[in-house]
């Protein structure tokens, strides 16, 4: 049991002649967490826009030199940074929605920021996963739909094989890659923002309960 549901218990349980823990303090706490909450959104959005700008130094030279072969390289340019300008939206989102809880002062506009930033959360986390499928899904398409090419590229040692052969195995590599990918990514986005929505959640139900 937290503060708040201490706070909140005793609240309730005082009998009319005692001095009663006001209203104002269960909104104060309540208003502390949800702002704190709303605040990690924030960092923790920055960090990743941080970390995958920083992994991208790291990609060699040689990984898009294949995309390079498929005409591809000024294709995944310009939507890295269509991406990065959307993500960079959302964050100034994620920020102007902690600014309003910060400031909010009632109850109900405390309410309708915290509905308003769980909105906004999970279509940044949509927005992501459903630009990761289409994204594979389209190099997949170009790529596979250039064979030769795509044998050329992946075994630049003109290895003897069986091209139909290379190209179903390649073909299940990268179904089960997608796969595995969005199972950790859902992962990822379940732990990290659905325990933060999840209390923030809880924040909205006690606000209602304190409305009645």
């Amino acid at each position: 049991m937290d503060e708040l549901d201490i706070l909140k218990r005793d609240w309730k349980k005082q009998e009319a002649t005692l001095p009663k823990i006001s209203y104002d303090d269960i909104y104060k706490m309540i208003h502390k967490k949800s702002s704190s909450i709303v605040k990690w959104i924030l960092i923790i959005s920055i960090a990743e826009l941080l970390f995958w700008t920083g992994l991208n130094f790291l990609i060699p030279d040689s990984y898009l030199e294949i995309y390079e072969k498929f005409n591809l390289k000024t294709f995944l340019l310009v939507t890295q940074f269509i991406h990065y300008i959307i993500v960079i939206v959302f964050i100034y989102f994620f920020y102007k929605n902690y600014k309003a809880i910060f400031v909010s002062e009632n109850t109900n506009l405390l309410m309708k920021k915290i509905i308003k930033t769980r909105k906004t959360v999970n279509y940044y986390v949509y927005y992501n996963i459903i630009v990761y499928v289409l994204l594979s899904i389209i190099l997949n398409i170009v790529m596979f739909s250039n064979p030769e090419t795509l044998i050329e590229a992946l075994n630049p040692g003109n290895l003897n094989i069986d091209g139909d052969k290379f190209l179903n195995i390649m073909l299940i590599v990268q179904v089960v890659t997608l796969i595995v990918m969005l199972g950790l990514l859902g992962l990822y986005y379940r732990i990290i923002y659905g325990i933060l929505l999840r209390r923030l959640s809880k924040n909205y139900k006690e606000l209602a309960s304190l409305e009645h």
